[in-house]
């Protein structure tokens, strides 16, 4: 094992260019050609990526240096290197320059021509030399036919295996027609567009079109006179060319204020954001791989009304004119209507609901009910088959705490409750409401059932306060009489679960060898599958069906 300086290596003609991102840290583990910093000239931002494998050791540079060709980047332990490694590994920029001559009539050809004259002062723009790479991706588009551009200004984005580039155009003129499209594939000499040069005819030469983004100058020390001197961007020169990689300028989709690298912009494609509407927190405004992970963790727990509400606005139906089919009236929606139906868009949109069905035998519960008849006549309470329902459900969220809970909206914890209020939905003339029942599981039956016929007189007559419908942690919803043989209740969040219960049926149950009459109740537990497991759900389904089968278990 060695330890090896890494430094960084031949950049062309640039000096004093900014580190704006370090992607490594001592400790880690990193592979060949793995990034390990962004680097930031006046034309093009780049990706340093590292020439060996191996455990970074120490980190010698800080967001904000400073760096030159040379200039000591970490500290690498190299497997199976050794320690006169260094010396040679990092730059490699003295070793070509013993080589320059022979391959200095290299870059005199190397200077590809972007523009081809074309008769009428239209000019083929190409593609110039990309450092050797060909087959290039194009990601982005930055004009259409009939803009005018200026020298300089960015035509196409591509992108590598390894960094994103943009190309500009060598000329000023109109764009008269495009020569590629997204997702096209292109090498040097592939045609971008045909640009109408003011000026004239054949104004473009070879040596008037030198390329911007790379040639490939086998080094700094071997470039000739003739090579073109204004020229603009980087350079990854031959001998490290895995190194120093052209990276994105800042402009990306449709705003020019975009400022991200290739793996900020591969990582948005991937998971579907637009890069413009995400806030950078790097060096000037640089889009980092955090800032998008953050972005898309804001809009996966942006409040649910605002995603209720866009989520309406995006399936909502056209209206049309009904008078032409026959006769129709305007019926305005009542306060407590239209809230309600915002309330479920919302819910609806953003919580990914299960459905769990049973069937539950309460006819013992029926029978012992019907036998307190005339005690609840004493007490001028009428017992109705719902407070058993509410002990039987204080008892199910006891034993299956993971419904008690809530969501917090960071995402990172739910909020486990200690106390059991349960909703109870209740029909109205003016639409549904749901009046709040308290402590369920330290009130006994009677002061159940008194309290449900408050309430219920309450929200029939329009007198129940905010107080009255807030802080349950579990929701019933029962059709009761009123028929069907099941239904699937919306959860009410923040609650993470809710119980519809639909009319009782005098059914057949095959109990020791025999076909006998039982009256079933089925019921449904829709349930948060971000809170709930679908194993946690069945339990608790099938543990109500129990309880509701035996109320002597609410004693244990």
């Amino acid at each position: 094992m060695a330890v090896e300086s890494i430094k960084v290596p031949n950049l062309g003609d640039s000096k004093d260019i900014e580190v704006i991102e370090i992607l490594v840290k001592p400790g880690q583990t990193i592979k060949e050609n793995d990034s390990i910093m962004v680097l930031e000239s006046d034309k093009a931002a780049m990706e340093i990526p590292s020439p060996k494998s191996g455990v970074v050791k120490s980190v010698s540079i800080k967001l904000g240096d400073q760096l030159s060709e040379g200039d000591e980047i970490l500290m690498l332990e190299v497997e199976g290197g050794t320690a006169a490694a260094p010396a040679s590994t990092p730059v490699a920029a003295p070793a070509p320059a013993a080589a320059a001559p022979a391959q200095a009539p290299a870059p005199a050809p190397a200077a590809p021509q972007t523009s081809a004259p074309v008769a009428g002062g239209v000019e083929t723009i190409s593609v110039p030399d990309l450092g050797g790479d060909s087959d290039v991706e194009v990601i982005e588009i930055h004009v259409k036919v009939g803009d005018t551009v200026k020298a300089e200004d960015s035509l196409i984005t591509l992108e590598s295996d390894k960094a994103a580039m943009e190309i500009p155009t060598p000329k000023g003129g109109v764009v008269k027609s495009l020569k590629i499209k997204v997702g096209d594939k292109v090498s040097k000499g592939s045609a971008i567009l045909e640009l109408e040069v003011a000026g004239g005819v054949g104004g473009g030469s070879a040596a008037a079109a030198p390329a911007p983004v790379a040639a490939p100058a086998p080094s700094v020390q071997a470039a000739p006179a003739a090579a073109p001197a204004a020229q603009k961007a980087v350079v990854p020169p031959a001998p490290v060319a895995p190194v120093a990689i052209p990276s994105a300028a800042p402009v990306a989709g449709e705003k020019a204020d975009v400022y991200a690298g290739p793996a900020v912009r591969k990582l948005a494609r991937e998971l579907g954001v637009e890069l413009a509407l995400v806030t950078g927190t790097g060096a000037k405004g640089r889009i980092q791989k955090e800032d998008l992970q953050s972005f898309v963790k804001t809009r996966l727990q942006a409040p649910v009304a605002a995603v209720g509400v866009a989520a309406a606005a995006v399936s909502a139906v056209p209206d049309i004119d009904f008078s032409q089919f026959g006769p129709i009236a305007q019926v305005p929606m009542s306060k407590l209507h239209k809230v309600t139906a915002v309330n479920m868009q919302r819910n609806w949109s953003t919580v990914p609901q299960v459905a769990q069905f049973n069937e539950a035998d309460i006819t013992e519960l029926e029978i012992f009910r019907n036998d307190l008849k005339a005690e609840a006549d004493k007490k001028g309470v009428k017992l109705t088959f719902l407070p058993f329902l509410l002990k039987a459900c204080a008892k199910a969220l006891q034993e299956y705490k993971q419904f008690n809970v809530s969501l917090h909206s960071s995402g990172e914890y739910l909020i486990q409750k200690q106390y059991i209020n349960i909703g109870v939905a209740v029909a109205t003339e003016a639409g549904l409401v749901v009046p709040v029942i308290r402590n369920v599981d330290k009130k006994s039956l009677w002061e159940l059932a008194a309290e449900l016929a408050v309430m219920s007189d309450k929200a029939k007559q329009r007198r129940l306060t905010k107080d009255d419908m807030q802080g349950a942690c579990f929701t019933i919803s029962s059709l009761g009489a009123l028929g069907g043989t099941g239904f699937i209740p919306i959860v009410n969040a923040p609650e993470v679960a809710i119980l519809g219960v639909s009319k009782t049926q005098v059914k057949p149950v095959y109990i020791n060898g025999q076909l006998v009459p039982r009256q079933m109740l089925p019921i449904t537990l829709s349930y948060d599958h971000r809170a709930v497991n679908g194993v946690d759900g069945g339990l608790f389904a099938t543990y109500l069906a129990k309880v509701l089968g035996d109320i002597r278990l609410l004693l244990l």
